[in-house]
C-alpha cells in the first residue's frame, strides 16, 4: 500500500511539472506576442489555455484521490496540499498569459505602435521568477524558492512605473490611449504572474521547511 502511495504522489508531482511546463510555454509566447507584435502567436496561446485547464482538473481529482484513499504522514501531507494549491495557481498564471496574449492581439490592431515602456523588463523578470519557481518545485529546494520571493517587489514598483509612464504618454499624445490601456494591462498581468509565482515558491518553502512564508508581512521578533 505505501509503495502504491508513492507512485500515485510521485505521478501527481510529475503532472503538476508537466503543467507547468506547458503553462511557461504559453506565458513565454505571450510575452513573444507582445514583444514582436506577433498577433499568430497570441492566437496560439489563446487557443493552447484548454489543455491548461484540463490538466489542471485531472490534478485536482488526483489530489482528492490521494487523500480520500491514504492516510499520509506530515511531510507527504504537506508536499500534497501544496501540489493542490500549486496547481490552482498554476491554471490563474495561464489566464493571465490568456490575458496578455489578448491584450497583444489588440496592439496590433491598435492605429500606431506604442512604446513598450517597462514592458520587456517585466517580462524578463516574471520569466526567471516563474523558471526559478518551477524548478524549486522539480528539486524541493527552499533556497531557489527563497530568491523568487526576493524578486516579487522588483515587479511590483516596475508595475508603479509602468502607471505613471503611461499616463504621461497618453497625456502627450491622446491617439496612444488605446494603445496605452493595453499596456497597463499586460503591467498588471504581468504584476500577477509574479505575485501568483512568489505563491508557488512560498509552497516549495512550506513542504521542505515546515514553515509559512507571508512575504509581504513585516516580521517581528
Amino acid at each position: 500500500m505505501e509503495r502504491h502511495f508513492q507512485r500515485d504522489l510521485e505521478q501527481l508531482k510529475s503532472n503538476v511539472i508537466k503543467m507547468g511546463s506547458l503553462v511557461e510555454q504559453n506565458l513565454a509566447d505571450a510575452l513573444e506576442a507582445v514583444l514582436k507584435n506577433d498577433a499568430t502567436t497570441a492566437s496560439k496561446v489563446i487557443s493552447a489555455d484548454g489543455a491548461v485547464n484540463k490538466m489542471e482538473i485531472e490534478i485536482d481529482n488526483g489530489v482528492v484521490d490521494l487523500l480520500a484513499l491514504q492516510q499520509p504522514v506530515a511531510s507527504d501531507l504537506r508536499l500534497i496540499l501544496a501540489i493542490q494549491k500549486i496547481n490552482n495557481d498554476l491554471e490563474r498564471i495561464g489566464d493571465h498569459a490568456v490575458n496578455i496574449a489578448e491584450s497583444a492581439y489588440r496592439l496590433v490592431e491598435t492605429p500606431q505602435e506604442e512604446p513598450l515602456l517597462e514592458i520587456p523588463n517585466m517580462a524578463k523578470i516574471a520569466k526567471e521568477m516563474f523558471q526559478q519557481a518551477l524548478d524549486a518545485f522539480i528539486h524541493l529546494n527552499a533556497q531557489l524558492a527563497q530568491s523568487v520571493l526576493e524578486s516579487d517587489d522588483r515587479m511590483d514598483a516596475l508595475n508603479r512605473g509602468m502607471n505613471s509612464q503611461v499616463i504621461r504618454m497618453i497625456k502627450k499624445d491622446q491617439k496612444t490611449l488605446e494603445g496605452g490601456l493595453e499596456l497597463l494591462r499586460i503591467s498588471r498581468n504581468l504584476e500577477r504572474v509574479a505575485d501568483l509565482t512568489t505563491n508557488i515558491a512560498e509552497e516549495v518553502i512550506f513542504h521542505t521547511q515546515a514553515r509559512i512564508v507571508k512575504h509581504h508581512a513585516t516580521e517581528k521578533g
